[in-house]
């Protein structure tokens, strides 16, 4: 594949709900350039963009793919990302290396909420955006709903471009309505035909859109539109340009992927609309003094890319994708990683298409390439000349919002687990492994239940390692609520020394977390060099209360008495008889479960206020606040919540809200459980114990 001048490339985000199309669309795009002979189809798994088992699998996106397409004088590098929510790292990573976005959706069912979600991202960036209404061959497509749709959703600068021409249910063709001509599909070749006779009225208030949002984008031109003058065709395609690339006009296109009908139509737009790389304006950091400085984006500078998305193949090795923005990357070269202060060494580099891999010796400003073997490179990291020492913007990934316990199916496959995982972890941001050491568990925590399974499944797939997935133990505390005084009393003779402690000990329900011990011994009944070891026999007895071995917090100790053997006694008797009399006087000191208490932060449409509130008393939670918020024009829901009640909170609130919903849930305090929740908790310790 050649290398291409700044000027004529053109780099893309594919963006949409999931089953939009958005990978058939690209493969039509493939056909389109002669990069592929045959069209693939998702249902026999030989899409190019979805290569991965896991995709092939589940017939759908879970990463972000590169696939670029050499388009008469240009370069489309179309990034095709995910359209489940749980992949929205994989979007984060295809945004970052793209100056627009293609917003894909169905004409079948219009707007939805991946089609909002998409759109958020890209007007979030600044990115150019241009639309197309893919199924448009469905019978039950309707595309001047869908327009209608999108101008409600996403104001006026919504612009069609084409509009489908349809004998009864049948689509065949569109008209151009940038320069008035009409296509007709007949197999895959385009005929041009006259505009069909009774469009005209629906095609002129379109084409008088079009002209007004060109207009607006220069005060020239808005005159020439006063006077009813005409515009030229070079006015018309510039203007168009500089109205897409400020966010002034959406153009949209309709076709269908699969049919590959519409496809030409929508690759000539990108190439003469969307703005070329060095049209875009790039900010950095200096790395040392952290002022910003606007990056030249041309090829005769000194270098500078960003690693946008990284994958760990366990055979060959860590690829890392990157984006060019100045200078040339080549083979056999040298670069500085300024994120970690480092030289990297670069070895081998290739263009890749899917999963296939075409070596290069270089990769220019502008463009996209892979190079494998970086050994301290990570996603986000910048790569530069030394004497640069630029930071490119990052990529903020959001947090997990779901955790699971994981844990080997076969016994001495726990280390493997841990190493697999945080391969796995280097080329995706968006989950962690943790472990907690009170419940001696480890956790996954992901974006979702599917992003979850999907990283089971590759561990397995990719090292060999199965694990099974649980709900994670809620990390619930003991405490007491009255005042007991208890004997504790270790003797023992068994030839020799023996072993003799004996103490009385007040319990009292305590101020702070941590245990609380005093001593109020008079006469020396307790020799003061045994104190230590009776706070220190206390203190180990409180990792496990009572009732269900949860630890115990808020209790106050206080040594009163006791007695102790000159020669039997030892500091171990002392910590046993302590221990003994911890046991005994928790049992008498009315004990109860405390259960972990956060605090949410629910943001989500005002239209589910009501179900969500209903289903939050139904978790027992206590409604704080509910108001406006600044967050996506979202109402927010503040409320206390036991933790207990939130495993699986995100897939609820995302069926509730349909995907629009968002939440924070974070520990505050523990609090007393119901005594029905306690019986509960007990029960199932006991159970797990037998």
């Amino acid at each position: 594949m050649d290398n291409y001048k700044m000027e004529n490339i053109r780099n893309i985000a594919v963006m949409g709900h999931g089953k939009c199309g958005k990978s058939s669309l690209i493969e039509a795009m493939l056909y389109n350039s002669g990069a592929i002979n045959r069209l693939g189809k998702s249902l026999d798994g030989t899409l190019v963009s979805d290569f991965d088992q896991e995709e092939i699998k589940r017939q759908m996106s879970i990463s972000t793919s590169i696939c670029p397409i050499e388009w008469k004088e240009d370069k489309l590098n179309m990034l095709d990302t995910p359209g489940y929510f749980d992949f929205v790292g994989e979007v984060k990573e295809g945004m970052r290396a793209a100056d627009s976005a293609l917003i894909v959706l169905s004409g079948r069912s219009g707007v939805s909420v991946g089609t909002e979600q998409a759109f958020k991202f890209a007007k979030q960036k600044g990115s150019p955006i241009m639309f197309f209404v893919n199924k448009i061959d469905d019978d039950r497509a309707n595309y001047q709903r869908t327009l209608e749709e999108m101008k409600e959703k996403f104001g006026k600068a919504i612009t069609p471009f084409v509009y489908p021409i349809k004998e009864g249910d049948e689509f065949f063709g569109f008209v151009d309505i940038v320069d008035m001509t009409a296509r007709r599909y007949e197999g895959q070749n385009r005929v041009d035909i006259p505009v069909p006779e009774g469009m005209a009225e629906t095609i002129a208030p379109l084409r008088d859109m079009i002209m007004e949002a060109i207009a607006e984008t220069d005060d020239a031109l808005m005159n020439k539109y006063f006077n009813g003058e005409e515009f030229t065709f070079d006015e018309i395609k510039k203007a168009i340009r500089k109205g897409v690339k400020d966010g002034n006009i959406y153009p949209v296109y309709c076709g269908s992927g699969s049919t590959n009908i519409g496809v030409r139509s929508l690759m000539d737009g990108m190439a003469k609309y969307l703005p070329a790389p060095n049209e875009i304006t790039e900010v950095a950091f200096d790395s040392k003094t952290g002022d910003t400085a606007e990056v030249v984006q041309d090829v005769t500078d000194t270098t500078s890319a960003i690693v946008f998305k990284t994958v760990a193949d366990p055979y060959v090795g860590k690829m890392s994708f990157f984006r060019v923005y100045s200078g040339s990357i080549k083979a056999d070269s040298i670069l500085y990683n300024a994120n970690k202060a480092i030289k990297e060494r670069i070895g081998k580099l290739y263009i890749v298409c899917g999963k296939k891999q075409i070596e290069t010796k270089s990769v220019d400003a502008g463009d996209i390439g892979v190079v494998t073997k970086l050994e301290n490179t990570k996603t986000g990291d910048t790569l530069c000349d030394e004497n640069k020492k630029i930071i490119l913007s990052g990529i903020e990934f959001p947090g997990p919002t779901l955790s699971m316990a994981v844990s080997a199916v076969k016994k001495g496959d726990e280390e493997k687990i841990i190493a697999g995982f945080n391969k796995l972890e280097e080329e995706d941001l968006t989950f962690n492994i943790s472990s907690n050491t009170e419940t001696k568990e480890t956790l996954i925590n992901g974006q979702g239940e599917q992003h979850i399974d999907v990283l089971v499944n590759k561990l397995n797939a990719k090292y060999g390692v199965e694990v099974k997935l649980d709900a994670p133990t809620v990390p619930y505390r003991e405490t007491i609520r009255s005042k007991v005084k208890v004997e504790g009393k270790h003797k023992k003779q068994s030839g020799g020394h023996g072993q003799y402690g004996h103490v009385f000990i007040e319990f009292e329900p305590g101020i702070s977390e941590d245990m609380t011990f005093e001593e109020k011994v008079f006469g020396g009944s307790v020799p003061k060099n045994y104190f230590p070891a009776v706070e220190k026999g206390l203190r180990d007895a409180c990792m496990h209360g009572v009732l269900a071995g949860y630890p115990v917090v808020n209790l106050k100790a206080t040594l009163v008495d006791g007695s102790y053997h000159p020669v039997d006694s030892s500091e171990m008797a002392f910590k046993t008889a302590a221990q003994i009399a911890y046991k005994e006087g928790l049992k008498q000191a009315k004990p109860i479960i405390l259960e972990p208490i956060g605090y949410l932060k629910a943001y989500v449409p005002e239209s589910i206020m009501g179900d969500i509130i209903g289903d939050i008393n139904k978790r027992r939670g206590h409604i704080m606040g509910m108001g406006e918020s600044e967050k996506d024009g979202l109402n927010l829901v503040e409320a206390e919540v036991p933790v207990s009640e939130m495993y699986k909170y995100s897939t609820d609130l995302r069926s509730m809200s349909q995907g629009r919903g968002v939440f924070e849930f974070e520990f505050i305090r523990y609090d007393v459980a119901p005594q029905g929740i306690q019986d509960k908790v007990i029960k199932d310790v006991e159970a797990k114990n037998q």
